[in-house]
């Protein structure tokens, strides 16, 4: 079967690779119907060292059980079904609090011999404890909202419920990828009476204003933390919500939270240090987030996509065929897009 392969940075191939099978009695075969580039997946693209035979890549995918294992029940072929961005077991002591990032017998998507997410088919490790059948066709016009929920719409959800937002707080969202307007979305959705973006693409932002964002600040750094000071009476808001990833983000975050707010970061952190010394310890910060366990919120998010009260799927503003990924990777490196669905 065809699958994207990384071969380093900026070297992305489309390629043959062994069809999946069923190699223990817990798997599932899926054929994919759609999937997608992350902003996560832009990383390795930028960086990574040169390797002879490729990797696979991707990890936000949902499509068709074409076989399930002994062992797995609850799902049939033909059914439509979601995969959150890690695989996990469901059963486990993390698993039942929630936190399926930290399964015991769970992993991550193209990794350690199992399949990438962008590709025709994958084989589902755990399957019972990582799918979601979705009351949906294989061509419902809401699938990629749908999709949204293996990765990208969690991954904002979560930043905002680990910050506490409710209708009682302000909120700040740093970044306006597809992670940060799903804060926002988030944000909305959790009651939030006050939303400020921080971001320079209007498009997005834009798109962030309609999902619930009450202002927009463009400036970055001291500038804009100072104008976000400026619209909050110089307090800052309550909850921050650090959707980027890189050391200057956390910094700005930090600058704008509010005494006794909280940060929660969800952007893969590109750094490995930070300064959290004593001027946020005197002012009670709360530095949270982190990997988000999609499989915990998928039940919860559901409904409100299936109803039409929230539209996560218009992150997605390019669509590309599977020969077509490695423009796909291109055009969001370069910011020509958004987010790229991809429909196999």
């Amino acid at each position: 079967m065809r699958a994207t392969l990384i071969y380093g940075a900026g070297d992305i191939r489309i390629g043959e690779v062994p069809d999946p099978s069923l190699q223990k009695p817990t798997d599932a075969l899926v054929r994919v119907l759609r999937a997608c580039i992350c902003g996560s997946d832009l990383w390795p693209y930028a960086s990574k060292p040169t390797t002879p035979d490729g990797d696979r890549i991707g990890h936000e995918f949902l499509g068709v059980v074409e076989e399930v294992g002994a062992e797995v029940a609850g799902f049939k072929r033909g059914d439509v079904v979601v995969a959150p961005f890690v695989w996990s077991d469901g059963t486990c002591d993390f698993c039942r609090e929630g936190l399926q990032t930290s399964c015991r017998h769970g992993g991550l998507w193209a990794q350690g011999g199992v399949d990438g997410g962008q590709g025709e088919a994958v084989r589902v490790p755990q399957a019972e404890g990582t799918l979601v059948k979705l009351p949906a066709g294989e061509d419902h016009a809401l699938l990629p909202s749908l999709l949204t929920l293996s990765d990208v719409f969690p991954t904002g959800y979560h930043c905002a419920r680990t910050a506490g937002v409710s209708d009682r707080t302000t909120v700040t969202v740093i970044g306006d990828g597809a992670v940060g307007l799903s804060a926002v979305l988030s944000a909305k959705r959790l009651g939030a009476r006050r939303i400020i973006l921080m971001g320079r693409h209007k498009d997005r932002t834009d798109l962030g204003r309609e999902f619930g964002a009450t202002d927009v600040v463009t400036e970055r750094g001291e500038e804009g933390a100072e104008k976000v000071r400026e619209l909050t009476r110089g307090d800052g808001t309550h909850a921050v919500l650090e959707c980027v990833g890189l050391e200057q983000a956390l910094d700005t975050a930090f600058a704008v939270v509010r005494a006794g707010g909280t940060i929660s970061r969800v952007g893969a952190p590109q750094y490995e240090k930070i300064s959290f010394g004593f001027p946020g310890f005197f002012r009670n910060i709360t530095l949270t987030g982190g990997a988000a366990p999609a499989r915990a919120y998928i039940e919860e998010l559901l409904p409100d996509i299936l109803d039409g009260t929230i539209q996560p799927g218009r992150v997605f503003d390019r669509t590309v065929a599977l020969d077509q990924v490695p423009d796909g990777y291109r055009a969001m490196a370069d910011r020509e897009a958004l987010k790229v669905l991809i429909q196999p």
